[in-house]
């Protein structure tokens, strides 16, 4: 990054940048030189924009008024420089529309501005010895603080999604804003995003001396790296990264920490996802007493442990139990959460699953139905949630005596998902999957023969060979 903006200074000197001509770049020049003289604090805004992404800068997010903690690392020239505008949006938007006279930044929707690459290079390159770095360390600085506390939590997505560019640019990977950030991605759908950038975190913390490999902030980032590259669609992967993190987990913070027992939680969801369900029940059933006594019977990590235990019950051969399970369940969650949480509509999805396999498809046809409009208003149409939900509701449909219907449902679905998840993704599979079968029983018999044999090399390579969807492709096919 270094050596690219010194280069680009190389380039303004000769009169170039990004192809412009030299007189430009001069005007630029002659422009920040009088807006430092007459307006020093719209100056200070625009030595605070070169140093963010060149994309539309969320100001009301960043200049809210840090606390003190913040605006100490700002440093005394910074905050001297922009410390009058912190909390105060009249001052701010003087300081704007100095700029705008002078064609520096242009306004970009409500409370965002734009500010230029070729105006970003000349006022890196136009500041005295030394002010860059302090520069720098006021845009991270005030980004970190503008981060929502919690990625969680869905109305904060869209400040994530304004400042998701800025963390990216000013934020060291080791930062707490930035792995908050990491987290939004994935909580918001975008799971292969997270993995990468969870990677890059880990990476990081485990080379920092502040951190090291078996730091407890490493071993957290490495965790949340194992859970998104099984929900990017490896789920072999997710289980082995969370076996070998384990024993790490039990030497360090101890067999009955907290994070100790989340990390088993996970493994065991994770081995079932692989393929071994009544192996993930097993492992399950026997954390969950030791989860109950530390944790209490209403804590969410104690809740999303019987959440799964239902699940690998349905899969491992009993739908009616991990009906009964998870309709047990299922008041606690509201309770505690709200039931448009998240958690609680997964356990209400995974509900009219065995709900349906234990006899009453449409029954759980109705129940996803409720589920889609949900899913739809809290988390968006495309999010990986959604597309799932679609698929369930398909599949019901036909249980519940419409294949034709549930044909053109998992059609209409199917390039969303490849769009979305990408066309390798054991989700994207098994709508393939699922959509040979209500062909087939929509009266098309050759053609579901025909996406059967091109879907099994695939979940051969991917899934391998002895995985249950797999056997059950396989199975198919010789019908």
């Amino acid at each position: 990054m270094t050596s690219s903006r010194a280069r680009q200074g190389d380039l303004l000197a000769r009169g170039q940048a990004g192809g412009h001509p030299g007189h430009v770049a001069a005007t630029l020049g002659l422009a920040l030189a009088r807006l430092a003289a007459g307006a020093p604090q719209a100056a200070g805004l625009v030595r605070l924009l070169a140093f963010l992404a060149p994309e539309p800068a969320p100001l009301g997010l960043l200049l809210t008024g840090p606390g003190p903690e913040p605006r100490a690392g700002l440093g005394a020239d910074v905050l001297a420089a922009i410390g009058p505008l912190l909390g105060d949006p009249l001052a701010v938007a003087d300081a704007i529309a100095a700029l705008r006279r002078y064609s520096l930044v242009t306004p970009a929707g409500d409370g965002l501005v734009l500010v230029h690459r070729l105006v970003q290079a000349v006022t890196r390159t136009g500041l005295p010895a030394g002010q860059a770095g302090w520069w720098r360390q006021a845009a991270a600085t005030l980004t970190e603080a503008a981060i929502p506390a919690d990625p969680d939590d869905l109305t904060a997505w869209p400040q994530f999604a304004l400042l998701l560019p800025h963390a990216r640019a000013v934020l060291d990977l080791t930062s707490a804003g930035m792995f908050r950030v990491a987290a939004y991605l994935g909580n918001s759908g975008s799971h292969g995003a997270a993995r990468d950038l969870f990677a890059l975190v880990a990476d990081a913390r485990d080379g920092d001396d502040r951190y090291g490999p078996q730091h407890p902030a490493t071993l957290t980032a490495r965790y949340m790296l194992a859970e998104w590259a099984g929900l990017a669609g490896d789920p072999a992967g997710a289980r082995d990264q969370l076996a070998a993190l384990l024993p790490t987990h039990e030497r360090i913070l101890g067999p009955e920490h907290p994070d100790t027992l989340t990390t088993g939680l996970s493994l065991a969801d994770w081995a079932g996802a692989a393929g071994d369900p009544a192996g993930a029940r097993d492992q399950l059933a026997a954390l969950l007493p030791t989860q109950e006594r530390i944790l209490g019977p209403e804590h969410p990590q104690m809740l999303a442990s019987r959440h799964y235990l239902a699940r690998w019950t349905g899969e491992a051969g009993d739908p009616a139990a991990a009906r009964d399970q998870l309709t047990a369940l299922l008041p606690g969650w509201e309770r505690i959460l709200g039931p448009e949480h998240p958690n609680p509509l997964a356990t209400r999805t995974v509900l009219a699953r065995y709900t349906g396999e234990a006899g009453d498809p449409a029954a759980a046809r109705d129940q996803v139905a409720v589920l889609l409009s949900a899913y739809e208003r809290v988390l968006g149409p495309e999010h990986p949630h959604t597309l799932a939900s679609r698929h369930h509701l398909a599949r019901w449909t036909g249980e519940a005596g419409d294949p034709a219907a549930a044909r053109d449902q998992l059609t209409a679905l199917l390039p969303a998902r490849e769009r979305i998840l990408g066309p390798e993704h054991p989700d994207t599979l098994a709508n393939r999957h699922e959509l040979a079968r209500w062909t087939r029983e929509a009266g098309d018999p050759t053609e579901a023969r025909d996406q059967l044999a091109a879907l099994l090399p695939d979940q051969e390579r991917i899934l391998g060979p002895e995985h249950p969807r797999t056997l059950d492709t396989r199975h198919d096919l010789a019908r």
